[in-house]
């Protein structure tokens, strides 16, 4: 049996709870968990506000720990590896985008929280395709938040070909933002962190960022019209996304990781006569979270923590949803 912590309604309050995983699959892995992070999507289903979480409902998809158990074709992982795991826990493997390497893409991919239990519990499973090896110097108490926030800004670096003397622009200096500038910095970029916040914007310098504007300042934004290559959007509200394109320029990208669920409105001119884009993507496939967990190694790049107890994820889900945590909170078994 695997003893977890569930919610039993929407925004219920999670209790102990136990279940059998039964049998072991052939290509899946057991994980002994020891850290794991909370994200905002385990909020989101948590309230169920996608529409698509079941109850029972064991959250946690930002997963370190150690391999307990393998299935009988597991080649690559043995047990008493030290590994993350993130929003998805398999794929069909077979796809014509699973065989191009972008496995985060597959309409076949398994969410980790998505009609099956997560890792707010003593041990989780996934397929061993889902589950990456963490290097030596990448501490487990902070891996977590890697696997998912970590690579949500990590993933377009690599997809668009940012250059290294591209001007970036960060908007959302939180769990995924703080990330980015640290990432983006590292890169070789020009990092600009957008914030309305005096503290958060000394914490941005802080962390990567070579400038800051201010996000509610109108004319900040238009005496920087032309000027980005790039900008980042992790926030989950409605903007003035017109204002933000205008400071792209020409070929410059707006790119939404922030799961914004309201339209977003555009006028097409303001792209069309620059040839600017606006774009959007989820997390990574397993290549690319190794490829950003290797990166974070060798520039010492770590997300910031507070962490919980496992027994207090309550108090925990509290902090997320009604506090500023510094920047991402993290539960320990």
């Amino acid at each position: 049996m695997i003893k977890a912590y569930a919610a039993f309604e929407p925004g219920g309050e999670l209790k102990p709870f136990e279940y059998d995983p039964g049998p072991l699959g052939d290509h899946d892995v057991e994980i002994d968990v020891e850290y794991c992070g909370i994200c905002h999507s385990d909020l989101s289903m948590l309230n169920n506000e996608w529409g698509m979480t079941r109850y029972p409902f064991v959250p946690g998809h930002e997963v370190a720990g150690r391999i307990s158990a393998v299935g009988a074709h597991v080649k690559k992982l043995q047990v008493g590896d030290r590994v993350g795991l993130g929003w998805h826990s398999g794929y069909c493997n077979e796809c014509q985008t699973c065989m191009e390497g972008d496995h985060n893409l597959c309409a076949g991919a398994r969410g980790t929280i998505v009609g099956r239990h997560g890792g707010f519990a003593d041990k989780v499973r996934a397929q061993s395709a889902s589950v990456v090896k963490l290097p030596d110097n990448v501490s487990s108490e902070v891996a977590g938040p890697l696997f998912c926030g970590g690579v949500t800004v990590f993933n377009p670096i690599v997809q668009f070909g940012v250059k290294p003397t591209a001007r970036v622009g960060v908007v959302g200096i939180g769990g995924l933002g703080h990330m980015a500038l640290q990432f983006l910095n590292a890169w070789g970029c020009e990092v600009t962190a957008f914030t309305s916040s005096e503290a958060k914007r000394t914490e941005a310098l802080e962390l990567g960022a070579h400038r800051t504007l201010d996000s509610r300042d109108e004319q900040a934004l238009k005496d920087s019209a032309g000027y980005f290559d790039l900008i980042l959007s992790t926030v989950n509200v409605k903007l003035d996304w017109g204002s933000y394109v205008n400071t792209l320029r020409p070929k410059g990208r707006l790119h939404l990781v922030g799961a914004v669920l309201e339209p977003v409105e555009l006028n097409v001119f303001s792209l069309m006569g620059g040839q600017r884009s606006v774009s959007s993507s989820p997390v990574g496939s397993p290549a690319v979270i190794a490829q950003m967990l290797e990166f974070a190694a060798r520039h010492h790049i770590e997300p910031k923590v507070e962490v919980f107890d496992m027994a207090d994820v309550n108090s925990a889900i509290d902090r997320l949803e009604n506090g500023s945590p510094r920047y991402r909170v993290v539960l320990k078994k």
